[in-house]
């Protein structure tokens, strides 16, 4: 199996198991904290197969409809993954604030707060793994999809501090915890969301990623410039277009050979996939 797609797969059956229990848990005893955690794991196993699907479409080469690539689906995926963390936070906070109002409370025992922590320790290993993975390979789809895990360990520990609360003797401890899974749910949507539409809208890459690309290009023998640099993400991966300055006594052959260097030095960038160069005679062409 390809390495992309292990966390993903650890995420399906992770995300199912620990759903499942949570759900019957939180049924059993009443506990809308461990229900709402239930239903988050349970979105994640939904988030993960779309991101599943996502890494096999973007991953699949040129064609004549998509001539550079479908790398674009890469982000939309991620996009849609944050929409669904969204619409998770909405339900979450909704439920929690109706019980609030309707000062609901339930008996919190410790089969209920080991199956919390046990949570809380899944997560945060599928977190690692998955951002490790994904922060190696550049797939932005892992990396949203570890950030739900993260999202999820962090949720179960507030609906641990919400149920040892309410065991302790504050009545509402129970829905607060998953007003705070809310909270947090929806700011982490948040980031996802306008992080891919960035990549979707061709955003421009930092500046410093600018400044190494102009550093690689000066570095090559008798390029005596930089101009014009326009670098753009398609998907997550930059198009890069850059015009060089060159000596005006190199022949035709060794001006062509620099710009051969330029793109492969550039392209040498992890985030970089494609690099379009433009030579200019030094004093003669702009």
């Amino acid at each position: 199996m390809e390495e992309v797609y292990k966390p993903i797969w650890l995420s399906i059956v992770g995300n199912v198991l620990l759903a499942l229990l949570k759900l019957v848990i939180g049924f059993l005893y009443s506990s809308i904290a461990l229900i709402s955690d239930g239903v988050h794991s349970l979105s994640d196993v939904i988030t993960s197969v779309i991101g599943y699907a996502g890494i096999r479409i973007s991953s699949k080469p040129p064609d004549q409809s998509h001539p550079f690539g479908h790398s674009r689906f890469e982000p939309l995926v991620a996009f849609l993954i944050g929409e669904a963390l969204l619409i998770g936070a909405y339900e979450i906070g909704r439920d929690s604030v109706y019980r609030l109002l309707r000062g609901e409370v339930i008996d919190v025992n410790s089969i209920m707060l080991g199956v919390t922590f046990l949570s809380i320790l899944a997560k945060e290993a599928m977190f690692r793994y998955s951002v490790h993975v994904g922060r190696k390979l550049n797939s932005q789809i892992l990396i949203a999809d570890a950030y739900h895990h993260r999202s999820d360990s962090l949720s179960s520990l507030a609906v641990l501090v919400g149920l040892g609360a309410q065991r302790l003797g504050f009545r509402y401890g129970d829905a607060l915890a998953g007003l705070v899974v809310a909270v947090f749910l929806m700011k982490v949507s948040l980031d996802v969301i306008l992080q891919n539409i960035g990549y979707l809208t061709g955003q421009a890459p930092s500046f410093e990623v600018c400044e190494e690309i102009k550093k690689r290009a000066l570095g090559v023998p008798n390029v005596l410039g930089v101009h014009d640099l326009r670098a753009h993400y398609v998907g997550n991966k930059l198009h890069v277009e850059l015009h060089i300055e060159v000596p005006p006594e190199l022949t035709l052959k060794e001006a062509h050979d620099i710009s051969e260097e330029v793109k492969k030095r550039v392209e040498e960038i992890p985030e970089v996939d494609r690099t379009f160069v433009h030579v200019d005679i030094k004093g003669i062409t702009e």
